[in-house]
């Protein structure tokens, strides 16, 4: 019963972050995330704002995981994971949207 349960969760999950507008996004994010390191990273003085923007794209869930300790490693998990929150949440409106069209 509980395996059936979790198969279920995992095959929707699945779904919802394969949908094209998900994954859409998921490349965005990952996009900004390489230029704001690349930003960052040729920037001699230090006072680059760059790395705002991933965590901008990735709002609401992003913000939350910015109170992480502060290093860089945190607001690459902060990213990533407000990232995936975001995409299940756009994959599920995209194909509920793209159901109740079709029928």
């Amino acid at each position: 019963m509980r395996s059936s349960a979790m198969n279920r969760i995992a095959t929707r999950v699945r779904q919802f972050l394969t949908d094209p507008v998900a994954l859409g996004y998921l490349a965005l994010v990952a996009a900004l995330v390489v230029w704001a390191l690349t930003v960052t990273g040729l920037d001699d003085s230090g006072e680059s704002m760059a790395g705002v923007v991933p965590v901008l794209a990735t709002a609401p869930f992003g913000f939350v995981l910015v109170v992480l300790p502060d290093h860089a490693a945190s607001f690459l998990v902060a990213v990533a994971i407000g990232g995936v929150v975001n995409a299940l949440v756009i994959g599920w409106c995209s194909q509920t949207l793209r159901n109740r069209r079709n029928g």
